[in-house]
């Protein structure tokens, strides 16, 4: 559905605001107060309706509301004295004024747009390691080959039915064939296995490959998957076309605490996993949600919390965050050589985005792509996950004109910002 008022365009599949055509970037919450109130137009929404529906349970203050109301009116060019779209009834709430026109169908169809919701056939195989461990992996859609290598947290039978992977593979397998595999310890795979380690986790990923048959792929790298798919680019540059990295770091946390503080912090992590993963209660666990997706409805958590407990073990998921956390690719990064995409929320949660900034800076040539948002798996609703596809899609099909928003350029150097015209 596509709502069109004044000269602004609401556009519920793509997650979009476009004025006069221009996409505007507003915050979730200001898009979901947005939807609400224009499709409630007829009548006044009252400010606990609006809290209930945009943030369900989570509690924030009526001023998070009021600062929201604020930037949804600058976002339409709506004076708040004049009050041409969005009226506000003193004591009681909100009410959408402007004229409202609807339609069910996108004039065109664009690398952003989203498909019906069914999923696409899907084939499960498995191969096996050198040192013994069986790996699930699976391959979806028609196209090109692109390889999303395997991150915590992952499950090839269940992703599809979780808000946290559906969208992704829905849009992917659109426009590849999509080759994604669990990582020993996860999902599918084995989950009693002897080595859990960055070597490893290359070592799965030349399995995957060779069994899928694949010959030259773009490889995904999500989180912890960026730095398995950096090195296993350095070591086969041959067969490795594009990076793609999202959320990515160059070292774990252990690796870069500068202090005893932090140490203990990140130690204080493993023990809250090892004693609290396998209690009924999702209060240890959430400590992770929160992390993942700062900024996810209540549903969101709910279903990244089951996809948590489905996933791997209390043990695996101990000996997974130890090894995450020792993770340093500083060595390996510089000796990349093929073309590099890495994007970032800028708003995560313990500076992520300055991890990622420290991987594009390491790597010859790359391009850093900040996104707005604070969500470290962009949730379907997230503005930034359009973004997100879209930078990838005109990356990987090596566009010249691809407009990054707003991007910086590593060299030898350092990184240099190019900032592009913006509404």
């Amino acid at each position: 559905m596509i709502y069109t008022f004044d000269d602004c365009e609401l556009d519920l599949r793509r997650f979009e605001l476009r004025r006069n055509g221009r996409t505007r970037r507003i915050e979730p919450q200001v898009f979901d107060v947005l939807v609400l109130l224009v499709r409630e137009r007829d009548r006044v929404v009252t400010k606990e309706e609006i809290l209930d529906t945009v943030w369900g349970d989570r509690f924030v203050s009526e001023s998070a509301l009021t600062s929201r109301i604020k930037a949804l009116r600058q976002a339409l060019g709506d004076d708040g004295k004049a009050q041409r779209l969005v009226r506000t009834v003193r004591g009681r709430g909100y009410q959408f004024i402007g004229e409202v026109d609807e339609r069910g169908e996108h004039p065109t169809v664009t690398p952003t747009a989203l498909a019906p919701d069914e999923p696409p056939p899907q084939e499960i195989r498995f191969c096996t390691t050198d040192d013994g461990v069986r790996l699930a992996y699976a391959a979806m859609g028609a196209g090109p080959p692109l390889v999303k290598v395997a991150n915590w947290l992952s499950h090839l039978d269940y992703d599809w039915e979780t808000v946290v992977w559906r969208h992704w593979l829905r849009e992917l397998s659109r426009r590849h064939r999509l080759i994604r595999y669990d990582e020993r310890g996860c999902g599918l795979s084995d989950w009693d296995v002897p080595d859990f380690s960055l070597e490893a986790w290359v070592r799965d990923l030349e399995t995957v490959v060779d069994a899928a048959g694949l010959d030259r792929f773009p490889l995904l790298g999500i989180s912890q998957g960026g730095p398995v798919a950096v090195t296993y680019a350095v070591r086969h540059p041959e067969r490795v076309s594009h990076l793609v990295l999202l959320g990515a770091f160059a070292r774990g946390r252990s690796r870069r605490a500068a202090t005893r503080e932090e140490r203990q912090l990140e130690e204080a992590r493993f023990e809250i996993v090892r004693l609290g993963w396998g209690r009924p209660d999702p209060t240890y666990r959430q400590i992770f949600v929160a992390r993942f997706l700062p900024e996810g409805t209540q549903e969101e958590w709910r279903e990244f919390d089951e996809l948590q407990r489905r996933s791997t073990s209390p043990g695996n998921a101990w000996r997974f965050v130890r090894e995450f956390s020792n993770i340093d690719i500083t060595d390996v990064a510089p000796r990349v050589s093929v073309p590099t995409l890495v994007a970032c929320a800028r708003h995560e949660p313990d500076n992520v985005f300055e991890q990622a900034r420290e991987l594009a800076s390491l790597i010859p040539g790359s391009t850093l792509v900040p996104l707005d948002s604070g969500n470290h798996l962009l949730p379907e609703r997230d503005p930034a996950w359009p973004r997100f596809l879209g930078a990838a899609e005109a990356f990987l099909a090596g566009d010249p004109a691809a407009d990054l928003t707003t991007v910086e350029h590593q060299d030898a150097a350092g990184p240099t910002a190019h900032a592009k015209p913006r509404d």
